[in-house]
């Protein structure tokens, strides 16, 4: 499964984004067709959407996974462990990284710099 962060949703719905297309483009050559967001994607892009009025059916299609209390225990050592080492990574996307790590999934972002420190802890980035 390949898991799309926030940022990659935002460019494929951004109907005038170039970029948005270039990624569609790629994702279209992965062999991997089971794509997915997190609950916590799915919230922020959501409130973007309705923020600027822009309601999205394409969304609500999309595979969402939850956020599970192994989800919570993992992403909890996570942060500690980053804290530890004096590496920050912003809470939310320790949590949606421990939802990839914890479906053995793949995951798709354009922000590398926050979630690259997690790939030590099993996080598998794909780079497009």
């Amino acid at each position: 499964m390949i898991i799309l962060d926030t940022d990659v949703l935002i460019e494929i719905f951004d109907k005038k984004s170039s970029r948005g297309d270039e990624i569609i483009e790629k994702l279209e050559g992965i062999q991997d067709k089971n794509i997915a967001t997190t609950a916590l994607n799915s919230r922020e892009i959501l409130y973007g959407l309705i923020k600027y009025a822009k309601e999205r059916k394409e969304i609500h299609s999309l595979k969402t996974l939850d956020y599970t209390k192994k989800d919570a225990l993992l992403s909890s050592r996570l942060e500690a462990k980053l804290e530890k080492e004096r590496r920050k990574t912003g809470r939310i996307d320790t949590m949606i990284a421990s939802i990839a790590i914890n479906n053995n999934s793949k995951f798709i972002t354009l922000n590398k710099k926050h979630y690259e420190p997690l790939t030590r802890y099993g996080l598998k980035l794909i780079n497009l």
